[in-house]
């Protein structure tokens, strides 16, 4: 049985090797897109099985398409495709409901086994992978439905820091000293009540906030 699948990526190069990957199997490609909001309007529009859809792109990154994805049609298994072995990227696929998530150095068997796997309906992920971000998702206080009095810089920080980015890259992005985001990042997870950068994405998932 045919798998139809949706590529989105935004290097052609990229695009390129997938399509010589999957040349002469069951999977055929049947649309492709270079941005998150590509990737959403052709998930809903193309009817694919299955979308592999990379982390990093621009206009709404592939993570942010996969909530808006799986807000629209839930069903539709969405393999997240990375070339960060990224905790943070990893439990908020999670979280957000991927089927999977493949390294873009991973071999083909990996990448065309994973893609069937979800095409099936079945979960792609490694007991490694779920293991990595089990204790992110089952803290305590990320299921509880408590307010934190987060300062408006704070709130910044934090979905920065969700969308994988070190504190390097948050001071760049917010124009704000290294120092300055190390001690946000403190009191964020003190006052979430989390012990680490993961913990803390997920929770920032399951408020909305990214």
């Amino acid at each position: 049985m045919t798998i139809r699948l949706l590529i989105a990526d935004d290097h052609e190069v990229v695009r390129c090797g997938l399509r010589n990957l999957i040349a002469g199997t069951e999977i055929e490609i049947i649309a492709e897109a270079t941005s998150g909001n590509e990737a959403v309007e052709k998930a809903l529009s193309e009817n694919p099985g299955v979308v592999l859809l990379d982390v990093r792109m621009p206009n709404g990154d592939g993570l942010n398409a996969l909530g808006r994805i799986k807000l629209d049609r839930p069903d539709l298994p969405v393999v997240m495709l990375s070339t960060y072995d990224n905790p943070t990227y990893v439990a908020r696929a999670v979280a957000l409901g991927a089927a999977g998530y493949v390294l873009k150095g991973a071999t083909r068997d990996k990448l065309l086994s994973t893609i069937r796997t979800a095409a099936k309906g079945e979960s792609a992920w490694t007991r490694e992978e779920l293991r990595r971000v089990t204790g992110a998702l089952a803290t305590p206080r990320l299921n509880a439905d408590v307010e934190v009095p987060l300062t408006q810089r704070e709130s910044e920080v934090l979905r920065q820091l969700a969308l994988g980015l070190t504190n390097k890259e948050i001071a760049q992005t917010l124009h704000i000293s290294y120092e300055t985001v190390k001690e946000h990042v403190q009191h964020i997870l003190r006052k979430v009540g989390v012990s680490d950068r993961t913990q803390a994405a997920v929770w920032a998932v399951r408020k909305g906030l990214v």
